[in-house]
């Protein structure tokens, strides 16, 4: 059912229906760091949930609370990943497949009769730290802001017609009613301080 089907059930008597939806103003990395942080959240639970299942999978028994720690860095990961600080979680699911591959490589060793799997398992990880990789660099290089410091506004003006021919309007064009107006000078207009 689509989205904006499932809209149309919620909506009140009067108010507008949704037709369909428009465009999406996320951009590819965004959607990629999306599904990078959801796939986090996915493998945090497994890791919190089955370490020792893990652990004997891939030969590095005993590395149970190592696993399951691994699993709530990966759901902290997770949740700015999918928020707006998507740089943020994305520079720690970079950080945190950096010490993966640190123990995935303890696993590679020879005497290790689960080698294979820590070596699938490796591959798997390099290949989500290059999407880490491309969405934190794409995220940034959409989300970019401009240095404000470094912006030219020589070539503008508040003043459609120039600042001479807007001087005086405000008295020319409007007619001020009497309470409006100031007799004297600004000077005698304000109350003065009695020392």
């Amino acid at each position: 059912m689509p989205l904006t089907k499932v809209t149309g059930i919620a909506r009140s008597e009067g108010d507008p229906r949704v037709e369909r939806k428009g465009p999406s103003s996320l951009t590819g990395a965004d959607r990629l760091a999306r599904a990078l942080g959801w796939f986090s959240v996915g493998l945090g639970i497994a890791e919190l949930v089955a370490p020792g299942r893990i652990a004997r999978a891939l030969g590095l028994e005993h590395k149970q609370g190592l696993i399951r720690a691994y699993g709530l860095r990966e759901m902290a990961s997770a949740v700015p990943t999918l928020s707006i600080d998507k740089q943020v979680g994305l520079a720690a699911r970079i950080g945190g497949d950096m010490i993966d591959l640190a123990t995935l490589s303890t696993a590679l060793r020879h005497d290790n009769p689960k080698r294979h799997n820590a070596a699938i398992a490796t591959a798997l990880v390099v290949g989500i730290t290059l999407l880490d990789v491309i969405a934190f660099s794409g995220t940034k290089a959409a989300h970019r802001r401009k240095d404000s410091s470094n912006r030219d506004y020589s070539d503008r003006s508040g003043f459609p017609r120039g600042p001479q021919a807007s001087r005086g309007l405000a008295r020319e064009d409007f007619d001020i009613p009497d309470d409006y107006r100031a007799e004297g000078t600004l000077a005698d207009a304000v109350p003065q301080a009695i020392s």
